[in-house]
């Protein structure tokens, strides 16, 4: 990370501070699409320049705020619009069929807001969670002030991160990795309880389907 933390800053070096404005927010952006984007490393990287005279920290902060916060939004709006039409094929239906997506709608109904609100500070369940608010319908301003909130902090924890640490590029390499690798070996905690209760539903549901004859 320390490699890809220094490459970045070197790349920006000699650029335009409004290109280096754009390659933040596409980077805190893109990560909703495409997790292995180092999109944390980016905000991490100007926060340092915002230190070191080249940025201005509080645009650092919005840009990758918002940046985030509107392409997430646009995810769980497709998901919202389109989720129901591919859950209904029959690939759809392999993963997660009727009964399965009516127990989600109703989790969601009952903690959609808080799963959000946590989901962000993991990695993988930041990007899915969103799309299955929208699967589920759960109600835009449900989404969006949860989504906003966790969003805000943790954008606003790596550019104070960045500045502060500027001259010290070692220890926020470190201590962002630690966070990253505990909260990455949660995350899989919870993948793998996850997918042993969406086999057990499933199974349930072959349980109780009643068979052709």
């Amino acid at each position: 990370m320390q490699e890809q933390l220094e490459a970045f800053l070197h790349l920006v070096g000699d650029v335009p501070v409004e290109i280096v404005y754009l390659l933040v927010g596409i980077g805190a952006a893109v990560e909703n699409l495409f997790p292995p984007v180092p999109s944390d490393v980016v905000v991490v990287a100007g926060g340092i320049l915002a230190d070191r005279g080249v940025l201005d920290v509080r645009l650092v902060f919005l840009v990758a705020w918002i940046s985030n916060l509107v392409l997430a939004l646009c995810v769980y709006l497709a998901a919202r619009h389109f989720g129901g039409g591919i859950f209904s094929t029959r690939w759809g239906r392999w993963l997660l069929r009727p009964a399965q997506l009516e127990r989600m709608s109703l989790f969601y109904e009952d903690y959609g807001a808080l799963t959000i609100l946590v989901s962000r500070f993991f990695p993988v369940f930041r990007v899915l969670v969103p799309a299955f608010a929208g699967i589920s319908r759960l109600a835009f301003w449900r989404t969006a002030i949860p989504l906003a909130i966790a969003s805000a902090v943790w954008y606003a924890a790596l550019v104070v991160g960045g500045v502060f640490a500027s001259r010290n590029i070692p220890r926020i390499v470190s201590a962002l990795t630690a966070v990253n690798t505990t909260a990455g070996l949660f995350a899989l905690l919870v993948a793998v309880a996850l997918t042993w209760l969406w086999w057990r539903s499933r199974h349930g549901d072959d349980a109780g389907a009643p068979r052709d004859r």
